[in-house]
């Protein structure tokens, strides 16, 4: 090891037990506070990783690659232990094993005793073969049949959810509530609920829909009014683009709000 790197590495070292006396002794001055030496650690910790992942803005580190591996690696332990004790334990042994269900405490359903269950069990053994470099081919039968399962399931529910729920979203009237001339002037406002802002709006829909079809159709050259409803259609991508992005974005900068206010009240309490 580099002396620069042991350098680095102490002083982070220092700086962090210093955190975490500095913290416990905050902690300290609260009667209620009964774990004050663990609590500390755990806000200093978690400070520590929060800084650790926002130092690759810097450039890639050591201190940034520990924290990945960690959050990997205890995410993955955590996801396997939950899918133990929620789908084996919680589901598959009180339907195919009384012993086993008074062995781990879980009521026994006899009513739902079904020996097809240890169909999973199987492809799920079989899957463990990929850790084996001569039988690794073994594991890609069980693998096969849940991407293909999960192909089919989710190309089913997306067909409901987004083909067809958005098909029927843009069958909508072009004049809302249509009573003639007369009572759409004499009921004339701006209201989001009025006659006018729900018709505009679709109107909106329609033409946008319209022109960004028109956009993918590629059997007739774009010009003339053809190319300016195409024109249309890029402008309405965009915007449905930019808005998707922008909530993205938006969601992410939530994220970073929630870690800034972790580190400049729960940890350095600059603020309240």
């Amino acid at each position: 090891m580099k002396r620069s790197s042991v350098i680095i590495l102490s002083v982070v070292l220092l700086l962090f037990l210093v955190s975490w006396i500095w913290k416990a002794s905050v902690l300290g001055a609260d009667p209620e506070e009964t774990n004050v030496w663990g609590h500390a650690f755990g806000i200093t910790f978690a400070a520590f990783l929060t800084l650790a992942i926002l130092s690759f803005l810097y450039r890639d580190n050591p201190f940034y690659k520990f924290a990945e591996h960690l959050f990997v690696g205890v995410s993955a332990a955590f996801w396997m232990v939950m899918g133990f004790w929620s789908t084996i334990v919680g589901n598959l042994v009180p339907r195919v094993s009384e012993s086993l269900s008074k062995f781990f405490e879980v009521p026994f359903d006899k009513f739902a005793v079904n020996y097809f269950y240890f169909i999973p069990v199987i492809l799920g053994i079989l899957l463990l073969f990929r850790l084996s470099r001569d039988g690794g081919w073994i594991s890609r039968w069980p693998l096969a049949f849940i991407v293909g399962t999960t192909a089919g399931l989710n190309f089913i529910r997306y067909l409901r959810s987004d083909f067809i729920e958005q098909v029927s979203s843009t069958f909508v009237p072009l004049l809302v509530d249509w009573q003639g001339f007369g009572h759409f002037i004499a009921n004339l406002n701006l209201s989001a609920t009025g006659q006018l802002a729900l018709t505009v709006g679709n109107w909106v829909i329609f033409l946008g829909v319209f022109c960004g079809l028109v956009y993918f159709f590629f059997s007739k050259e774009h010009t003339g009014i053809f190319g300016a409803a195409s024109r249309v259609g890029i402008w309405i991508l965009m915007i449905t683009f930019g808005a998707s992005f922008g909530y993205t974005v938006m969601g992410r900068i939530s994220l970073l709000v929630g870690r800034i206010t972790f580190l400049f009240k729960d940890w350095l309490g600059l603020i309240s």
